[in-house]
């Protein structure tokens, strides 16, 4: 490909000249799209599995008798003399959150039968057999925000290498699209790239530009690339800075739409790795055992409207040009202006118009690294509970498929579930309260307990609906548990079965620990956004998770008063109830230390080290985590 230099879009890059060289540019127009105007089109796609009518059928009627057969059970025992107005709430929130569980549930409960079953691979995907001889080119895009960049670089670099091993560098080019507006972290970029480019022989395929604009986001920097370059690339490969692939899987996505042209965008499944904290180790264990249980369950009922989720997919350029410019949405901010969760929504756009949207679980070599603690999980879920927020004046859209309209409903959901359970365990607290007569100048109630006061409207209904409640949330962690012992390798990455099933254990203690810190933020998150308050765009952090005293006092020293007060006064009531909150309380208090321990590198190590929260990818790691990893102590030294 021929190049043109074009210093002049790349401001302060005089000392590196060799950067002063992009593509000639391929302009596509890709227009703004209309939320009030727009006809979904092309109801049934040639890639549509087969029979999707009776798997959503399945899934969503599934979960909708569940939480019938729930609901019922739950209005009995609170019928009595008849339901008051707290009852009522109770009873409503509790159908609400079923609801949620239950659909989680029958979908993981579809993905652990494909599993076990062995199911044939979408789209002919598949890790096995030999690679496909490409015909057209594909852009590799890794957009960047005051990140590391020798750290990312030498991400891309692996990448790059790992394609080159397939033989089929010639058909890709990889971007560094930076929105980095760091002075220092500027220049840093260019002289890494620089350093990039003479590591790998000075290639034709590897590109960097900065923009100065930064509107819209990553969703704007990689509009901003469709614009001026989409136009010589049937595809595109959008990459996060944390992102690992192999060559071997970016060959075959790009065979797979080559092979399907009605096909806009396939989603893969990128497997959490590279933890050293005791939380990152926590997470990617998570993701990797009970992942594609979920995956597998979402794909299969999704069809053909998947849903996007920002990077390691790969888009029909042409297609993406025509149907995903996105909107400012109207209104106040946050709720108005730039569409920050824009995956969501330009996969809506891109279903609207006639595009066919799959995952593909099954196809590895797909990575990325997680938040390496709690706090760095929560300051991120912050930036996408807003953006999910915004997704109400996307609802309405003209034309959107009614399963796009799920995905931005589920999405709109997750982060209202927090003070929907928060405000049933008080409405749960409050009513025996009441109930028992308590009155503020004198809280004693020798005896109290909320579980005997239930306990005594209906014992057998009582204990089912518990169980049941408690069977349907951790179901899926079991599911994809019992998988590991379809696969040997898989089991033997994971440590084995008795480590894996000490693993699952613990992970799952911790986040019972984690939950009410997890609720409080997340209640406080929707508040804020409700009220207005913007979350900002600050850069992540991806190795070291800790914070000193200070930091955590500040954050987390709050949750800790309330957990103390909140105990004395359920002790102060009963003793009882104290017992009957103790998961809660423990987890207020024990914030700062739960956080501290588990943002640590040294008791992640530990665990490294005696097989607890092993994975395959961790115990026999692939070939581009293994460059990677060797580039960035390189760099370190």
């Amino acid at each position: 490909m021929t190049v043109t230099p074009t210093s002049a879009l790349l401001p302060g890059t005089s000392d590196v000249p060799e950067l002063a060289n992009l593509p000639a540019e391929a302009p596509l127009e890709m227009p703004v799209q209309s939320l009030r105007e727009g006809a979904l089109q092309h109801r049934v796609l040639p890639t549509t599995p087969s029979r999707m009518a009776w798997r959503r059928a399945c899934v969503i009627g599934g979960a909708g008798a569940l939480t019938l057969i729930a609901a019922y059970q739950i209005w009995w025992v609170l019928r009595g003399a008849g339901t008051d107005v707290l009852e009522t709430l109770l009873l409503l929130l509790f159908i609400a959150l079923f609801a949620w569980i239950a659909q989680a549930f029958v979908s993981a409960l579809a993905g652990f039968v494909l599993i076990v079953t062995r199911h044939a691979a979408r789209l002919g995907l598949s890790s096995e057999g030999a690679l496909p001889t490409l015909s057209s080119r594909t852009a590799l895009l890794m957009p960047t925000y005051n990140e590391d960049p020798q750290r990312l670089l030498a991400g891309l670099q692996a990448i790059f290498e790992s394609v080159r091993a397939t033989g089929q560098l010639s058909q890709f080019d990889f971007y560094v699209l930076s929105d980095t507006t760091r002075p220092d972290v500027q220049i840093a970029e260019e002289q890494a790239f620089a350093v990039l480019r003479e590591r790998s022989g000075g290639p034709a395929q590897l590109f960097y530009r900065r923009r100065s604009d930064n509107s819209e986001r990553k969703a704007g920097n990689v509009a901003e690339w469709v614009r001026r370059f989409g136009g010589a690339y049937p595809q595109m490969l959008i990459l996060d800075a944390d992102s690992l692939m192999t060559g071997e899987t970016i060959v075959r996505l790009a065979g797979a739409m080559e092979r399907h042209p009605d096909v806009a965008l396939i989603q893969t499944l990128p497997m959490i790795v590279n933890g050293t904290t005791l939380f990152g180790r926590m997470q990617q264990f998570a993701g990797r055992v009970y992942g594609p249980v979920i995956a597998h369950g979402v794909a299969w009922w999704h069809g053909a409207e998947s849903n996007y989720w920002g990077h390691n997919a790969i888009i029909r350029t042409r297609a993406f040009a025509e149907q995903a410019g996105l909107p400012e949405l109207r209104g106040f901010k946050p709720f108005g202006g730039t569409v920050l969760s824009h995956d969501f929504v330009e996969a809506a756009l891109l279903r609207r118009g006639g595009w066919a949207l799959h995952m593909v679980p099954g196809l590895a070599g797909s990575y990325e690294e997680g938040p390496p603690s709690l706090t760095d999980m929560l300051i991120r879920d912050r930036r996408w509970c807003q953006g999910n927020l915004q997704h109400g004046a996307v609802l309405p859209a003209k034309g959107l498929h009614w399963i796009s309209r799920w995905h931005l409903l589920m999405g709109i959901g997750h982060y209202f579930t927090a003070p929907m359970w928060a405000m049933l365990m008080l409405i749960g607290l409050a009513i025996p309260l009441q109930k028992a007569g308590l009155v503020w100048s004198d809280l004693a109630l020798p005896g109290f307990s909320p579980t005997a006061y239930w306990r005594e409207q209906d014992p057998e209904r009582f204990v089912w609906v518990f169980i049941l409640t408690m069977s349907v949330l951790l179901a899926p962690k079991v599911m994809g548990f019992l998988t590991l012992f379809l696969d040997r390798d898989t089991r033997r990455g994971c440590g084995g079965t008795v480590r894996a099933f000490c693993s699952m254990l613990l992970e799952t203690l911790l986040a019972a620990l984690m939950a009410p810190v997890t609720m409080y933020v997340q209640s406080r998150g929707v508040a804020e956004v409700l009220a207005g308050k913007d979350s900002g765009w600050e850069t992540q952090r991806r190795d070291d998770g800790s914070l000193p005293l200070s930091s955590l006092l500040r954050s987390y020293g709050g949750m800790g008063v309330l957990g103390v007060v909140a105990g004395m006064m359920a002790w102060m009531i009963s003793p009882s109830l104290a017992a009957w909150m103790a998961p809660v309380i423990l987890g207020l208090v024990l914030a700062i230390p739960i956080v501290a321990l588990t943002s640590a590198r040294a008791p992640g190590q530990w665990l490294k080290r005696v097989g607890i929260f092993s994975t395959p990818e961790e115990s026999a790691p692939p070939m581009v985590l293994v460059r990677a990893a060797e580039l960035r102590r390189a760099i370190k030294k």
